[in-house]
């Protein structure tokens, strides 16, 4: 880890590692701080629990903020071009995030609630976000959108779809011509059901 990096930025880092191999409840607060290079009671001073911790990794290191910021600045109300670019950073990403995904599976069943609510938090966001676009691209009558929240359910169950079977469930890493390969064409037959 660089020097530049802070103490919390250290330890969410080191948590999300540690918890992605041992999982939640093999974790110690200790290894983490052992491994974000601190003292166990700096870990407390900064988070006060293990489970808030990696709420805080949640929070910091998911897709809302970015996915928002590229739906208010990025977008081209281009209905074709914009699904491209959302998918991509969603795939982006979620690819970078995945370690969060390995703790939030292989946790299912240890991870407290609250932990849960704040992983959840996100694919909400984006719901929403997905759901106002088409929905404007409707208005705008760039896009046939009768259900725009089903649509954007439908697109989003599409892409994690294709995350999932991509870094989480494959056992040999899929090739990224094929996954590029694979939003070129699935974004080409959505935009082209939804293009009036």
């Amino acid at each position: 880890m660089s020097n530049s990096q802070s103490t919390s930025d250290k330890l969410l880092l080191a948590a999300i590692d540690l918890m992605a191999e041992k999982g939640y409840d093999g974790t110690t607060t200790k290894e983490i701080a052992v491994a974000a290079g601190v003292n166990e009671v700096t870990l407390f001073r900064h988070f006060g629990t293990k489970q808030k911790l990696l709420e805080s990794a949640f929070h910091r290191y998911h897709y809302a903020e970015e996915m928002t910021k590229l739906f208010s600045d990025g977008l081209a109300g281009e209905l074709h071009s914009d699904l491209l670019l959302i998918s991509r950073t969603y795939q982006k990403i979620m690819r970078r995030n995945r370690k969060l995904f390995l703790i939030s599976h292989r946790g299912s069943s240890t991870l407290p609630p609250e932990v849960y609510q704040e992983a959840g938090r996100h694919p909400q966001h984006l719901k929403k976000l997905l759901t106002n676009y088409l929905a404007a691209m409707s208005e705008q009558d760039k896009a046939m959108t009768p259900k725009p929240e089903m649509e954007a359910m439908s697109f989003m169950w599409m892409n994690y779809g294709a995350f999932i079977s991509t870094y989480l469930s494959a056992k040999e890493p899929v090739p990224e011509d094929a996954l590029d390969e694979f939003i070129e064409e699935s974004v080409r037959l959505f935009a082209r059901a939804l293009t009036p």
